[in-house]
């Protein structure tokens, strides 16, 4: 592929590699395994760098705060 960046790289080598590993078998929810295993270290990534403020975190996301106290709820994330 042309113009792909690092952390596209990385997902796509893991998604490879787990598919690989299943060895026959039929993968499942493929999308939400992908996702859960991203947001989580990205919500406390720019949380961190934010110093904890919920507001500032959201604008760099990109989404409301609401959504991401829901989204920080259900990972159980605490700042």
């Amino acid at each position: 592929m042309m113009n792909e960046n690092e952390m596209t790289r990385v997902v796509r080598r893991a998604i490879e590699g787990y598919f690989k590993d299943l060895d026959g078998e039929k993968p499942s929810c493929v999308y939400d395994m992908v996702i859960n295993c991203v947001e989580k270290p990205l919500l406390e990534t720019v949380l961190h760098r934010v110093r904890g403020n919920q507001t500032h975190a959201a604008d760099m996301l990109g989404i409301n705060r609401n959504t991401l106290r829901k989204k920080m709820k259900s990972h159980g994330i605490k700042f």
